[in-house]
């Protein structure tokens, strides 16, 4: 379903990730989160990805650097690009508590504004009264310079919705109409709010598609993403004894139905995929190569030791031309239900000043 509004924001939106950014925000694993079990191993994970992206750009760490610098020089992160910033946290996912960056255009080039949003556990589920804060003590403690911060009274994820940066968002309905993030809100009202505060002309909704272990009510950047010229990557099940062959089947129906503003449809490049994961208790894991992240000159994209991550790393290459495409292993990210894309928050231009 799609959805058309006029924008109120004076030339406010929200960048697609690919444009140019400041740097990456990342939270280092501790012991007294749910990594304790596999501590070692996901830190190793994230001192590698934070090496990836320093070949790129600047690093935002939550983190001593007394406890994760070391690991991060012996990773081969370029020091010099990482800012260590200490703040309480109940867990580790910045997609999620981050700051989402929106700019707009003026005279000397362009400004950016951190929107502040609470961040609530996905609707309830797990605690997060740090996480919800996290963004303004970063705030306080000068990361972003001047960079100026509006604290919303609205919950709103940053994997809940992917940007085209030319006023599309693609969201999932399964989600944002969730009742234990904003009661009272419809279909309508969220809508006005993601115009007023992020420019949205135009509101995807997907009514399909999620997958097994996914604690975040199908956020979008599991399954389908925006890259450049009009495209949309997107998971897609071959198995069709899978449980989840009819969902993304739905799914890539309707993404074959979505058109672009000058009404055409979108060039679709389906992701392969993966083979089934389990966790010790034999629950399935929602692994996804749809959760990758693209930074200045590449896309870091999921890998969990498959046969098939060349073959998304492939495909994640075609969509973004011009780009390195950079597997990063998560096969321990994925023992907490998430992957890379929501362990980061890219930092658009503009937002460390």
């Amino acid at each position: 379903m799609q959805a058309e509004t006029k924008s109120k924001t004076a030339g406010w939106r929200l960048p697609a990730e690919w444009e140019a950014q400041d740097g990456v925000l990342l939270a280092w694993p501790r012991p007294e989160m749910d990594w304790l079990p596999y501590l070692d191993e996901a830190r190793r994970t994230v001192a590698g990805l934070a090496a990836a992206i320093t070949r790129f750009e600047r690093l935002v760490l939550i983190a001593r650097a007394d406890e994760a610098g070391a690991m991060l020089a012996g990773a081969g992160a370029v020091m010099e690009r990482v800012t260590f910033v200490d703040c309480p946290l109940n867990d580790t996912w910045a997609r999620d508590f981050g700051p989402l960056t929106v700019v707009r255009a003026t005279p000397a080039g362009r400004e950016a504004r951190l929107l502040d949003c609470v961040f609530n556990g996905w609707g309830g589920k797990f605690c997060a009264e740090a996480d919800t804060q996290a963004t303004g003590r970063l705030h306080a403690a000068g990361v972003f310079g001047a960079t100026p911060r509006r604290r919303l009274d609205f919950v709103l994820e940053g994997g809940s919705l992917d940007s085209d940066g030319k006023g599309a968002l693609l969201t999932t309905s399964t989600c944002l109409l969730q009742p234990g993030r904003n009661p009272g809100f419809d279909r309508r009202g969220i809508e006005a709010r993601l115009r007023d505060e992020l420019g949205a002309a135009r509101v995807h909704w997907l009514e399909h598609g999620a997958l097994a272990g996914d604690d975040t009510d199908s956020h979008v950047d599991m399954l389908a993403r925006f890259a450049p010229d009009d495209t949309i990557i997107y998971t897609a099940c071959d198995d069709p004894a899978d449980e989840h062959a009819a969902p993304l089947g739905a799914m890539a129906e309707e993404l074959a139905a979505l058109r672009t503003a000058a009404g055409r449809p979108y060039r679709l490049i389906p992701l392969p995929w993966p083979r089934a994961i389990f966790d010790a208790d034999g629950a399935r894991l929602p692994a996804s190569y749809a959760n990758f992240l693209a930074i200045n000159g590449a896309v870091l994209t999921p890998a969990y030791g498959d046969a098939r991550d060349a073959q998304a790393r492939e495909a994640i290459d075609a969509a973004f031309p011009g780009r390195i495409a950079i597997g990063v292993d998560c096969t321990a990210l994925i023992r907490q239900h998430g992957s890379l894309h929501c362990m980061t928050m890219q930092l658009p231009k503009g937002a460390l000043k």
